[in-house]
This record gives C-alpha cells, sequence and structure tokens, in this order.
C-alpha cells in the first residue's frame, strides 16, 4: 500500500478539528478520489492550497462535504433484500418481542430518510398501524445535518417515489402538488439525529438494526470499531440488516450470518470469560514417591494422539513426555516422577493448571487455541488438548496434554483472512463506484430533463419565429406591392416633371412660381438667361431676396394682389438690367397659382424683355381653369393703361 499524504492527511485533521468531520477513518482512495474532484471544481491542484481556500470561503466545507459523502438512498432499494426482510426477518423479531413491549430500530446512515421511512412502512404494515404508533421507535441517524434537514421535511417528488409499490404509496403518503409526504402520524415515530458511527456512542438495546452500503467507505479498522458499537447496540437476538456491498466475512464472531446473500446478520453472543481461577501450588516433593499403575498410563498414553504430549498423573506429577515434547519443550525422561508445576511448560506458553484441575472436575476434554509460543527468534502457534485418561472401573487416571503446531493453519488462515478482507475492499470499491455513477447519472439525467425543457422551449420560440416570419413575409410583399405602387407614381410624376420642365422651356419668356410665402418653386431656363442665377441658385429662396437686376421691391404690391386670389393677371413695365448688366424694359405679368377650394397656393411671375415695337403675349397668363377675359396692364408709377392682345 502506498504511503499516506501528509498534506491530505492535514487536511483531514482540519476537518475533523474545525467541522466536526471525522474521515480519517474513511478509505483513501475513495475519498481522495472525491475530495480531488473538488479541487478540479475550483480550480486547485494540490491539498495545502485547498486547505488554504476553505479557510478563506467559509460556503466550500458545505460543497465538499456533499461530493464525500454520497447520499445514495432511496425507498426499497434492492427490493429483493426488502422482501426478504419483510417476510422471513420481522416475523422473527417480533415474535420474540412481548405483546406490550417497545420495538427499537435504528436507521444508521438514513441520509434523505427513505431508508427510514421504508422500516416504518414495513413495520406498520406487519403490526398495524395503531399498533405501531404505540409501540414502534424508528431511530434515524446521519452525520450530514443537510440530508437530515431533508428527512425531517418527508416530502419527496415522483421520481423518489416511484420505487414504491402503489398500495404503500396510496396508504402511507399524502399527494401535495406534484410532492408526496409521509403521514404526520407515523412521522412522529421515526426520530432523526446526528451520530458519527466512527466518535458517538451507539443507541442501545436495538432489535433491528439497518446500515445500508454505509461501511464501505470505512477502512478495515474502522469497520472494526463500527462494527464492535453495532455489536453492542443489539438486543441479545438483534438482528443486522446490511448493504448488497458489505460481505462481513472477517466478522464472523461478532455476528453470525442468517442469510449472506441479502446480507442479514444475527448478533453472536459475547462469550463469558472463565472465572479464572488458579490452582495453588503444591510444595516442592524432597523425595520423587515411586508411581503406582505405571503401565496403565503408559498403555492410555499409547491410545493418545502421537503428537508432542504429557501425561499428568491425578497427583499432579510428570508421568510421561515424549520424544516431540522434549524437542519443543524441553520436558525429558529426566521430568518424569516431578511435580507439573515445577517445570515452566506448566505456564508457559499459556496457563494449564487451571486446566488441568477443570479437567479433573469436569472429567471433559477443554481445548485452547491459537497459542503464540516464541522459542529464540522463531514464532509458533499451538493448539493444547487437556484430555482425562480413565481406563475401565478404574477411575481417573491422570490428564494428557497434547499440542498441535499450527503455525501453517494460523498462516493459511492469516493468508485467507487477508484476501477476504481484500475482497470486501475491492468489492466495496467497486459498490462505492457504483454509487458514485448512480449519483453522477442521476445529475446526467437531471441534466437532460432540463435540456429536454430547453429544447421544448426552443421549439415553441422557433414556432413563433416561424409564425413571425411569415408575417414578416406577408409585410414584406404588401410593402414591396406599395413599393411598386410608389415606383409608378414616381415614374407618373417624372414624366409629370419632365412634361411641366418640356412646357417651361418651351416658352419664350423667363417663368418662376412662388410658394404663399414667395419662396420660389420652379425657375425655368429662360430666368436663368435673363437674370444669370441657375434654377438651385433661386429655389427655395424668397424672391425678393434675389440678387438679379429686377427691381423686385416694385414687384411687392402685384405679387400680394396675386396671392391674394385676385384673378388678373396684372402686368408691370420695368426698367431693369439683364445678365449682361445691360439695361432693358421687362415685363412682368403675374397670375395666382389655384389651391384647394379655389384659394391662391402660389404666384406665376411671367418675365420677358420688351422688343422694340413689340406686343407682350398676354394669352400666357390665364388663370388655370378660366376662359377668354380681359385683364389691365399696370405700369410703373403710371396711371395709363395698356391693352396687350
Amino acid at each position: 500500500m502506498s504511503q499516506p499524504d501528509a498534506s491530505f492527511e492535514t487536511l483531514l485533521v482540519h476537518l475533523k478539528e474545525n467541522r466536526g468531520f471525522d474521515f480519517t477513518g474513511y478509505k483513501r482512495s475513495s475519498l481522495t478520489r472525491r475530495v480531488n474532484r473538488r479541487m478540479a471544481h475550483v480550480g486547485i491542484s494540490n491539498y495545502a492550497e485547498y486547505l488554504d481556500y476553505l479557510e478563506v470561503h467559509a460556503e466550500e466545507f458545505t460543497a465538499l462535504f456533499n461530493t464525500i459523502l454520497i447520499n445514495v438512498t432511496g425507498f426499497f432499494r434492492d427490493a429483493e433484500a426488502w422482501d426478504y426482510l419483510r417476510a422471513e426477518i420481522l416475523p422473527s423479531v417480533l415474535a420474540a418481542k412481548a405483546p406490550d413491549e417497545v420495538i427499537r430500530v435504528w436507521s444508521a446512515g438514513c441520509a434523505s430518510g427513505e431508508e427510514a421511512y421504508t422500516l416504518a412502512m414495513s413495520l406498520a404494515d406487519a403490526l398495524g398501524v395503531e399498533e405501531f404508533r404505540q409501540r414502534v421507535k424508528v431511530y434515524a441517524t446521519d452525520v450530514d445535518e443537510e440530508g437530515l434537514t431533508h428527512a425531517r421535511h418527508a416530502t419527496y417528488d415522483e421520481r423518489r417515489v416511484r420505487a414504491v409499490p402503489a398500495p404503500l404509496l396510496e396508504r402511507y403518503f399524502d399527494q401535495v402538488g406534484g410532492r408526496f409526504a409521509f403521514h404526520k402520524d407515523l412521522r412522529r415515530s421515526v426520530i432523526f439525529g446526528r451520530n458519527d458511527l466512527v466518535q458517538d456512542a451507539p443507541i442501545s438495546k436495538i432489535d433491528l438494526l439497518a446500515c445500508r452500503n454505509v461501511l464501505m467507505y470505512f477502512n478495515a479498522e474502522t469497520q472494526s470499531r463500527v462494527l464492535s458499537r453495532f455489536h453492542f447496540a443489539l438486543a441479545p437476538a438483534g438482528v443486522m440488516f446490511l448493504g448488497k456491498a458489505e460481505m462481513l466475512l472477517s466478522h464472523t464472531k461478532l455476528f453470525h450470518p442468517i442469510d449472506l446473500k441479502r446480507r442479514v446478520f444475527r448478533k453472536v453472543a459475547s462469550p463469558v470469560p472463565p472465572n479464572g481461577g488458579f490452582l495453588t501450588e503444591a510444595p516442592p516433593a524432597h523425595a520423587r514417591p515411586p508411581i503406582g499403575g505405571l503401565d496403565l498410563l503408559r498403555h492410555a498414553a499409547l491410545l493418545a494422539s502421537p503428537l508432542a504430549q504429557v501425561v499428568v498423573t491425578v497427583d499432579g506429577l510428570i508421568a510421561l513426555c515424549n520424544r516431540q515434547a522434549e524437542d519443543l519443550f524441553g520436558v525429558s525422561s529426566r521430568d518424569v516422577g516431578r511435580p507439573f508445576s515445577d517445570v515452566a511448560l506448566s505456564y508457559r506458553p499459556v496457563e494449564l493448571r487451571r486446566y488441568i484441575e477443570q479437567t479433573h472436575v469436569e472429567r471433559r476434554t477443554f481445548r485452547v487455541t491459537d497459542i503464540e509460543y516464541i522459542r529464540g527468534v522463531e514464532t509458533s502457534y499451538l493448539d493444547v488438548q487437556i484430555s482425562p485418561l480413565t481406563y475401565n472401573d478404574a477411575g481417573l487416571l491422570g490428564v494428557i496434554l497434547s499440542f498441535h503446531d499450527v503455525s501453517e493453519s494460523r498462516r493459511l488462515r492469516d493468508e485467507l483472512q487477508q484476501a477476504n478482507r481484500q475482497l470486501e475492499t475491492a468489492y466495496e470499491e467497486l459498490q462505492s463506484t457504483n454509487e458514485e455513477l448512480e449519483t453522477t447519472n442521476e445529475e446526467l439525467q437531471s441534466t437532460v430533463e432540463e435540456l429536454e425543457t430547453t429544447n421544448e422551449e426552443l421549439q415553441s420560440t422557433n414556432e413563433e419565429l416561424e409564425t413571425m416570419n411569415e408575417e414578416l413575409q406577408s409585410t414584406n410583399d404588401e410593402l414591396q406591392a406599395i413599393n411598386d405602387e410608389l415606383r409608378d407614381r414616381t415614374g407618373d410624376l417624372n414624366q409629370a416633371k419632365h412634361f411641366l420642365e418640356t412646357i417651361l422651356t418651351g416658352l419664350r419668356a423667363g417663368v418662376a412660381v412662388l410658394d404663399g410665402d414667395m419662396r420660389v418653386l420652379v425657375w425655368n431656363r429662360h430666368a436663368e438667361d435673363l437674370w444669370g442665377l441657375r434654377q438651385e441658385e433661386t429655389v427655395g429662396q424668397h424672391f425678393l431676396n434675389l440678387d438679379i437686376g429686377l427691381p423686385t421691391e416694385q414687384l411687392c404690391p402685384l405679387i400680394r394682389r396675386t396671392l391674394a386670389g385676385d384673378p388678373g393677371p396684372h402686368e408691370m413695365l420695368l426698367s431693369a438690367v439683364n445678365r449682361r448688366g445691360r439695361p432693358i424694359q421687362v415685363r412682368v405679368a403675374g397670375s395666382p397659382l389655384d389651391g384647394v377650394e379655389g384659394t391662391a397656393s402660389g404666384a406665376i411671375l411671367l418675365m420677358e424683355m420688351e422688343q422694340d415695337g413689340g406686343q407682350f403675349d398676354g394669352s400666357l397668363l390665364v388663370p388655370l381653369g378660366k376662359q377668354d377675359g380681359q385683364h389691365t396692364p399696370e405700369t410703373a408709377g403710371a396711371d395709363d393703361t395698356t391693352t396687350t392682345g
């Protein structure tokens, strides 16, 4: 076996002294595996650093204990063993008790309480609910306070109670929402408390003790200590119910198997030590009296075992010793006739004088086993048999001491026990690993359920997204139709705009279209040629602010009358300067731009340079929607009128 890691042992001592959890008796292989798992979770690689981490982060203790104390349990776990217990063991346990006597049951290492409540249901079925409440006490203990708190609540989800037979589930549980609660009136008979099997005193006078798959986590020394406490805790006819991982092959002196397959054992009564009385040594004889009946003694010795042997007379004198006894103990024929109490063999390697006296009194054979005998550097193991010697009716003649060298069988027995312990350890390690795998499997099942829930949510979200996508596609189709319609209208508007530009370009005069605020909306190409301002320089600008050679302030009355809705058209002849700086005469005509409900939304100004002897074509200024009519030209600063054709 490998030497224990000193830093790991320091960590265990810290847990024991500061938190009261003694893991020093646990098997190091499984214990280090679980501690290493927790260290990997927090990103620490050695035990000294993890000890420092525990001192700084107190909440880590809870996570560490939950990792070490794998609370794998369940209702009616290993159903075949529970069926055997209910059918064969409980009736015999109950039959051994008086009708009014209390029945005491102990569930050691109860975890979250399923095992304790399974015992309660089994006993309630065997006795009846009313008698169960009056007579039964179920003591449920564990070292994990968190598990005990959960056990006291006695509520479990549907997955936990799946192993409970349907009739028992209906009889002993109340369903509250999605959880199942053990009946309150029966729960009062189940008493939970903290108990460390390694350190704390056991509960006494127990008729049935259930400790399933707990011992496998302890090393051999701790297992022996715990089993000794269980032996003390059980009543004389008490029964112990272990888990399938615990064979108990090396503790046959404490427990006798009732059914080894199902791990049910009965307490073996403790042997009563002999009273230890010693014979008073006889005073040394000064003279060796002649030994009578020597032939009879020799004949009886020939009938005894041929092993190393010594024959002692009824008077306590050595009558015979063979060569094997001389080689083994140094007793020879020279000692014949001496009191047996005078030789070292009488008290070494074991006190034989009291057994010789008991043989005299009870006239039966006694056997002393496993005596360690050290000769020099060699150690042997002996079994001593003390048998009475009789001959016909002559009564007791003496005793014969036969010494059997059992060193080889002892060695084989030790090897067998060692092999059994190794087998138990390997089996328990396998079961411990299986427990951890069950825990991991439960965590994986929980993760799978969460993933299934997430998948359902994602599917629902996907369906919603598909619906939204369809709606968006429908909206997109509508927008596309609207876009097509707008494109068609834009095309029409562009055509109309092009048509209007063509018309404005075809006019021989400059045209300026103003809105209601006298801002330029349209400025044709002849207006650009006349005044030297491009369309992009004028559109959006206030007409009266334009820097052109036309005295725009004189046009203000004409424009205002036009915007006021006066049908006009109105004309003025003004002196101006064209874009080349030459003085010209410009005839300006204004006409309203019809708006909604007959109101003027703007004004159309037609600006044409006066030609020598030419006339202004006033037909271009007839308002939109008007027929033939007369209009009066206006001249700047004069009352006379000029008729236009």
